[in-house]
This record gives structure tokens, C-alpha cells and sequence, in this order.
């Protein structure tokens, strides 16, 4: 009699490339010690700056081989991306993403789904749609039975990047965020994954501005099927008026 040893896979489902190591890449480094993690990227940044030297090789082969390196540095099996345009996610697009990541859901059968909360964290558009993208296929997907959205606490938030580009939403209430995961214990991979975005330098030297206990904790909303919707606190944020 044969033993499924298959470890359980986790894919993380975001916008741009240096999504995941601004974000929860401390996380997924933990997480990919059990989990065979993926990366879905939507876009290859193509709306983004280039803060190095190299103004010749075109910004989305930059991009794309920094998350790829990244995704190396945390543990990730591959990157996988979706062919959209940065700045290009909106509704008219959403069912073409749902099922552009649907198909990777049905490739891989993972039991958990990581995105964004659903105001993005930054309110960029573009991490709004992969939030509410995500959140769609999580409930169409039976193999899928966890969802974890990154989410930033009030304090992680508090007098951060006031002058943003966009309005910045304030981060959650601690009493609001169902899970933690505190990530000192690779903290060193969370900076070199950082690191790995050279065209992105200078607002990894902002995020490094913060004192590091404010990075060493990532906060996540989640729901699993089973729970009932009004004891999500998940569901609660989706429907707050």
C-alpha cells in the first residue's frame, strides 16, 4: 500500500513583482518549511521606477528576474505570472484573472490561499483586485481550505509613508486580525529577499526606516471553510459599510 507524502501547498497571489518581499515574505519563508509555496504574480511591474544604474535592459526583465530570485530566497518552488499589465487590474479584467489563477488552483490543488486584505494594505488598485480576485476563487475552489489575507496592524501602520503617492488606509485593530506570525526567527531572509529587488531599493531604505520590531510580526486576516461567516472577521471586513 502506497503513502501520500505530498506536502501541502500554499500559493501566494499578488500584483506586482517585490510584492512578496515588502509583504509577507517572512511568512512564506516560514511557511515554505512545510508547505510547497508558489507564487502567482499578475503583472511584471511594468509600471514601476528602476532605482539602479542599468537604464538599458528593458524594466520587466529586471523585475521579473528579481522576484524570481526572491522567490529562491524564502523557499518558493516557482513564480508563476499571469500576463496583466501593471496598473491595468479593474473589474472588467476580473473574471479573465479569476480564471488566469484558477488555472494554477486546479494545477497544484493547494490547501491555502495567501493575498492581500481587502484595502490592499496601501489602497493601490492593483492589490485590491488580487484581494477580491483571491477571495473568489477561495470559495470556489473545494481543494482550497484556507485563505490568509496580509493585513497591518494600527501600530505597523501609525505615521508610515504619510505622503504616499495614493490614499493609504490606516492598518486593523489588533482585536481584528486573526492570526500572527512573528518572524524574527528569519528575519535575515526577509532582508535579503528585500535586497533582491535592486530596481525597488529605495523603498526597501524606507521600509528599513522602522524600527525592525515593527516588521517582525505579519499580521493576517483569514477565514476557513467551515466557519460561519458571522464569526469571521475576515467577513466582517468584506462587508463593512
Amino acid at each position: 500500500m502506497s503513502t501520500d507524502n505530498r506536502r501541502p501547498t500554499l500559493l501566494f497571489i499578488f500584483a506586482h513583482p517585490d510584492d512578496d518581499a515588502f509583504g509577507p515574505s517572512g511568512s512564506l519563508a516560514k511557511l515554505s518549511q512545510t508547505h510547497d509555496v508558489y507564487f502567482l504574480c499578475a503583472t511584471k511591474g511594468e509600471g514601476g521606477e528602476n532605482h539602479t544604474d542599468d537604464k538599458g535592459t528593458q524594466l520587466t526583465m529586471l523585475r521579473s528576474a528579481e522576484v524570481i530570485a526572491s522567490c529562491k530566497t524564502v523557499g518558493a518552488k516557482g513564480v508563476h505570472f499571469l500576463g496583466f499589465i501593471d496598473g491595468s487590474l479593474c473589474n472588467s479584467l476580473y473574471h479573465q484573472i479569476a480564471d488566469a489563477v484558477q488555472v494554477y488552483v486546479d494545477k497544484y490543488q493547494p490547501s491555502i490561499l495567501m493575498s492581500w486584505e481587502p484595502r490592499g494594505i496601501t489602497g493601490h488598485i492593483d492589490h485590491i483586485v488580487m484581494s477580491m480576485v483571491t477571495h473568489y476563487v477561495y470559495h470556489r475552489s473545494p481543494c482550497v481550505k484556507k485563505l490568509m489575507l496580509f493585513c497591518k496592524s494600527e501600530s505597523q501602520t501609525r505615521d508610515f509613508m504619510n505622503d504616499y503617492f495614493i490614499y493609504r488606509p490606516p492598518g486593523y485593530p489588533r482585536d481584528e486580525i486573526d492570526e500572527v506570525i512573528e518572524v524574527s526567527d528569519v528575519w535575515e531572509t526577509k532582508i535579503l529577499a528585500m535586497q533582491c529587488h535592486k530596481t525597488q531599493i529605495g523603498d526597501m531604505q524606507k521600509v528599513l526606516k522602522r524600527p525592525p520590531v515593527m516588521l517582525m510580526e505579519e499580521c493576517f486576516l483569514t477565514e476557513e471553510k467551515g466557519e460561519k461567516i458571522k464569526s469571521s472577521r475576515l467577513s466582517r471586513a468584506l462587508h463593512q459599510k
